[in-house]
């Protein structure tokens, strides 16, 4: 199937037409056959041999396909017209498996209008960063972007030191942003942002469009959206890290990883990005930050619907958000969580939240010793690993007693094995080193995280280095 372009022939005056820019020597080097097999690629793009060329031969219908989106957003709260996709094009949209529509988005691309005075290039570093949290937190069952493929190149780009280029091919319901809407209500251009919606009713919400009041419909839709997608990031302790507007996808998926990390030792205030000195973005912000983007994106609807009925929809996020996380953390413990009793489930759970921050345990290590000691009915497993055991010596009976038969949904809920930074900067360094064989392997494990990884992958396992370290949003 040809590669579509639904949204630059919708919206022409809200892209540039850029053909991407290659790198030196570039070599596919992973190739995401799982996702492959879900899509409609034309028979060039379903394998790695025949992607490069494809995409970056002179004669590319692909390329000349190929645009950047303009928008703006929010950052740290300020809003800033001059965005853009400063080195990402869209290439097309295709069909999955179920009929829906994926945009195709090569990140690294080179210097489009919007770059400013960046160089347009992508580091291998943030590249295979974001590679591997877009399958980890698939696999977790967080919705995020997924990459199809990674291109390393010989190319060299200066950051805070030099570092080699490369490039990857993302996928995501479509790459329209909080930051679409702003910028064309901002920039008083009514006609444009009526397109826009109608692109969204027509090709991604055609349920919203069939509602009585369409536009009321597709934000509430965002909204409840975006709600359970903070939710189960809370409830995996992933930190987004730069939640910006113009980083938040409209379809509630995890979107443009920058300084992201998973919890080590919990802390329910860490920032890991080293440019929020404010804290602004901070673990325990993210739900809040995630209500205020949706504010910021209301206002782009300001022209379809009245502010009490705005309101009326903003008013539903956070007992959706509420109610997600809850269901979510429950089941990682093995309790109820249904109505009738989530309200005796709650506090105990509170309770095992609040042990493990005084104690600084590895988050997530936490929750698969409470699930090895829920299969055992032995909670030495867990008693083990504690500084101060009489913290949850009185609250083990109480847990037992009111934990469920269902260790089987606990073990599907408690990964053995998420992407650590420590790990991360090491699989890094073999990727720079050129040992892709191995970086495949940890793809792999990553793309399986409740099955013990094999013996030669158990340093990923390995929690003695995770302490929660700051991260540079240079990429």
């Amino acid at each position: 199937m040809p590669i579509k372009r639904y949204f630059a022939d919708a919206l022409p005056d809200a892209v540039s037409a850029v053909a991407p820019s290659p790198l030196s020597n570039m070599k596919g080097q992973l190739f995401n056959s799982a996702l492959a097999d879900t899509l409609s690629l034309p028979e060039s793009m379903q394998s790695m041999e025949n992607l490069v060329p494809s995409v970056f031969s002179s004669d590319s219908t692909i390329a000349k396909n190929a645009v950047a989106q303009k928008y703006g957003g929010h950052q740290f709260g300020s809003w800033n017209p001059e965005l853009g996709d400063g080195r990402g094009l869209l290439l097309g949209e295709v069909l999955n498996n179920k009929n829906l529509l994926v945009d195709l988005h090569l990140k690294g691309a080179g210097q489009t209008p919007y770059s400013r005075f960046a160089d347009g290039r992508a580091v291998l570093r943030s590249t295979l960063r974001e590679y591997i949290g877009g399958e980890a937190l698939h696999a977790l069952g967080i919705p995020s972007t997924r990459s199809l493929c990674l291109i390393s190149s010989e190319s060299n780009v200066r950051r805070e030191t030099i570092e080699p280029a490369a490039m990857m091919i993302r996928t995501a319901p479509s790459h329209i942003r909080f930051g679409h809407f702003e910028y064309f209500y901002y920039a008083d251009k009514p006609e444009i942002l009526d397109r826009l919606m109608t692109f969204c009713l027509t090709h991604h919400f055609q349920s919203c469009s069939e509602s009585e009041s369409p536009h009321s419909a597709l934000l509430s839709a965002i909204v409840k959206r975006t709600a359970r997608l903070v939710a189960l990031w809370q409830a995996y302790g992933f930190i987004h890290g730069v939640m910006n507007t113009d980083n938040m996808s409209i379809h509630g998926i995890t979107f443009d990883y920058g300084p992201y990390a998973f919890q080590g030792a919990f802390k329910q205030n860490a920032v890991l990005n080293h440019s929020d000195h404010q804290g602004r973005y901070a673990f325990d912000q993210q739900p809040n930050i995630g209500l205020w983007n949706c504010y910021a994106l209301s206002e782009g609807f300001s022209r379809y619907i009245d502010k009490p009925t705005r309101q009326s929809i903003l008013d539903t996020y956070e007992p959706i958000m509420v109610q997600q996380y809850r269901s979510s953390m429950l089941d990682r413990m093995g309790l109820g969580s249904d109505e009738h009793s989530i309200d005796k489930s709650w506090p105990i759970a509170l309770s095992f939240l609040q042990a493990i921050a005084a104690q600084s345990l590895d988050y997530n290590q936490a929750f698969a010793w409470l699930s090895q000691a829920r299969a055992t009915n032995d909670f030495k497993v867990l008693r083990n690993n504690l500084n101060d055991i009489k913290s949850l010596d009185e609250w083990w009976p109480t847990y037992h007693d009111a934990s469920t038969d269902t260790f089987s949904s606990m073990k599907s809920a408690n990964p053995l094995l998420i992407p650590r930074t420590s790990h991360l900067d090491k699989l890094i360094a073999m990727a720079e080193g050129n040992d892709w064989e191995t970086v495949q392997k940890v793809v792999n494990c990553y793309s399986q995280p409740f099955i013990q990884p094999s013996d030669d992958m158990n340093w990923l396992t390995d929690i003695e280095a995770s302490q929660n370290s700051q991260l540079s949003c240079s990429s």
